[in-house]
């Protein structure tokens, strides 16, 4: 299997091509951080710390 590498053209055609693959990439990059950001609150409902153990110690 011989795996050919593929272009973009020189022209006003594959700069439309580009432009479009780098809007698609982008959303998805932006979903992805968004994604991260929604789990914080949710870490940090998992790590909370009642006011009894620290006033008690270990």
């Amino acid at each position: 299997m011989t795996i050919v590498p593929m272009t973009v053209p020189d022209t006003l055609e594959g700069a439309v091509i580009l432009s479009i693959v780098d809007f698609f990439l982008s959303i998805v990059i932006i979903y992805g951080i968004s994604l991260i950001l929604h789990l914080f609150p949710l870490l940090n409902k998992l790590g909370t710390i009642s006011d009894e153990r620290l006033k008690g110690g270990h």
